[in-house]
């Protein structure tokens, strides 16, 4: 997934005693063992309740960027996919217990899904008593409606796993449904059936086996088989299924979001409803919301940030604060933040090594806040996903840290290209700004003529995802959209995703690739597929270089004191909006 144009940031090492306590790859990598399948027991509500929760209360919630999409079919950045949890249900979700493990129940759905015909077949049963908000019941036919509208062509943005599995790889799937359900096509039975109100049956030409994972995302949310699904203006008015609503939306400015009175707890495994409600404001920088949060003054106490992380320049003051440190919520995130290299722009592989030889990842890792903040990349893989490789580090950068201009001056030279121009996007947050200094010089000394570009923060992966974006570098956060390698090579680097709105950033056309993606999406043998995704990897890596590794992402949250039910969401990999609480 996206890691929106978010500014993942921690803090430097050390607070008060010096001691570092942020996690490691180890940490890590416990969140990358496999998700087991829930039964229906498992997918049965209510929710396990939170110690201490009390019901009442409004939740003040600091962002930084608005929403760009509130469709769920739009919804593949983490700030949208948070947003998610509290307003919209899917088939499957993620539960998590209170140790942190998770298992993937059925939401709307039963149970997780059976599969039948070695994994080509999967039936789904719907719950009694699952409503959309105003009252309507949900039924097969929403459901059929939710996946057969994004194939309309208005629908750019969002995840296409599944629509892919029904209908073929690439863009080739819309040539299924064109128009999407809104003439009154549909698609055939044989490859998506609805027998009853409460069936709904996926068919495949090939086993999908991830099926189940790929249904907890946002984008897959249920969507109305009505009039109030508005097309291209659903994106103002949504209907929602979860525990809340959105009573009131001003773009760029704030967000209300009150009970829904028909969500039901008895149908919901994982949500939560014990607030009233969340007051949600925008345009709250990281120092912002840690400053105030920080404070802890009047609304403050009853405030978070969904995705905001501690600022880094403050965070010695937050370890060194009794009372704020103890009102911490850290974790590991699944993001790789890569230097994206245009291979429409940038042709010559000398010059991406270059581009790659070159990046301060040490500065830019400090600026993101040091050991909380992240940790530095030696290749695309996060250490989240199954098949990472400790120390797997090609271009050095591990031993180089802050990079090698004199090396990467050599290979611009070998291409003829000294002095070449080189146009870089970046985002006008604090930290983007900061990292544009560090990193235009440390291009400029390596002999590049760097042009800088700053670009919208909200509308960030809506202009890098144009194919024709106009731009030569540019960084993006990319993770697993489950732990496992397959959400992630595929969308980021097969040359026939590329569309506008797609994940392959930096417009990878590489036969090889296309053609190992096929190969090893057959075998059946996770831990055999694991070794062949990170063949791949290497490949990828060493031998196109497509994005220069920058870090891997870690967060450090704040929260006020009047939160109750606070816990690190390891699905949404932030704090958990589904378990808050105020306290009395």
């Amino acid at each position: 997934m996206a890691a929106g144009s978010l500014a993942l940031t921690g803090c430097s090492s050390g607070g008060s005693t010096g001691k570092d306590t942020s996690q490691t790859d180890k940490d890590a990598a416990a969140q990358a063992k496999a998700v087991p399948l829930g039964n229906a027991a498992q997918s049965t509500g209510p929710a396990a309740p939170v110690a201490g929760a009390k019901p009442g209360g409004t939740v003040t919630v600091y962002q930084r960027d608005s929403y760009n999409h509130l469709d769920p079919a739009q919804m593949y950045v983490s700030d949208m996919g948070d947003l998610s949890k509290l307003i919209f249900r899917g088939l499957t979700t993620f539960k998590q217990d209170d140790k942190g493990n998770k298992t993937v129940v059925g939401d709307l759905a039963t149970d997780a899904g059976k599969m039948s015909d070695g994994g080509k077949t999967w039936t789904y049963t719907l719950k009694d008593g699952i409503k959309f908000e105003d009252g309507k019941p949900i039924t097969s036919k929403d459901i059929r409606h939710t996946f057969e509208r994004q194939y309309a062509k208005f629908i750019t943005e969002g995840p296409t796993y599944v629509q892919q599995w029904l209908s073929g790889d690439g863009t080739t799937y819309r040539k299924a449904l064109p128009d999407g359900p809104y003439k009154g096509d549909h698609l055939p039975k044989s490859v998506l059936d609805t027998p009853d109100d409460h069936t709904v049956v996926f068919h495949f030409q090939k086993p999908q086996t991830q099926l189940p994972y790929a249904l907890t995302m946002a984008g897959y949310s249920v969507v109305p088989d009505s009039d109030k699904d508005t097309k291209d203006k659903y994106d103002i008015a949504p209907v929602c299924s979860g525990p809340y609503k959105i009573a009131d939306f001003k773009a760029g400015k704030s967000m209300s979001l009150v009970k829904n009175p028909n969500w039901d707890a008895k149908t919901d495994p994982m949500r939560h409803q014990y607030v009233d409600g969340f007051s949600i404001t925008f345009n709250h920088q990281a120092s912002d919301s840690t400053k105030r949060l920080m404070a802890d003054k009047g609304v403050d106490q009853t405030a978070i940030s969904f995705t905001n992380s501690v600022e880094p320049t403050l965070t010695k003051q937050v370890l060194d604060d009794p009372s704020a440190s103890k009102r911490l919520v850290q974790g590991y995130q699944p993001y790789v933040w890569q230097m994206n290299m245009n291979m429409d722009r940038i042709k010559d592989k000398k010059i991406r090594d270059a581009i790659t030889y070159a990046m301060p990842n040490s500065q830019i890792v400090r600026i993101n806040g040091g050991s909380y903040g992240g940790e530095i990349a030696g290749g695309l893989l996060a250490p989240t996903v199954a098949g990472y490789k400790k120390g797997y580090d090609p271009y050095g950068k591990l031993s180089k840290p802050n990079g090698d201009p004199e090396k990467a001056k050599q290979l611009l030279k070998e291409a003829g290209k000294s002095g070449m121009k080189l146009v870089y996007a970046y985002s006008n947050t604090e930290i983007r700004q900061k990292e544009a200094v560090a990193i235009a010089d440390a291009l400029g000394k390596a002999g590049f003529n760097v042009q800088k570009k700053e670009v919208d923060a909200g509308s960030w992966y809506q202009q890098m995802g144009k194919v024709d974006n106009g731009f030569d570098i540019y960084m993006t956060g990319w993770g697993q959209d489950w732990p496992d390698a397959s959400t992630v090579i595929p969308p980021s680097y097969d040359g026939r995703q590329i569309q506008d709105g797609a994940a392959n950033y930096s417009h990878v056309r590489d036969p090889h690739i296309s053609s190992e993606i096929d190969r090893i999406k057959k075998i059946t043998d996770i831990t055999q597929q694991t070794a062949e995704w990170e063949k791949l990897h290497e490949y990828i890596v060493e031998k196109v270089n497509p994005a220069a590794p920058v870090f891997y992402t870690k967060m450090l949250q704040l929260y006020g004191s009047k939160i109750g039910g606070a816990r690190y969401n390891t699905d949404v990999n932030y704090i958990d909006p589904t378990t808050l609480f105020i306290k009395k």
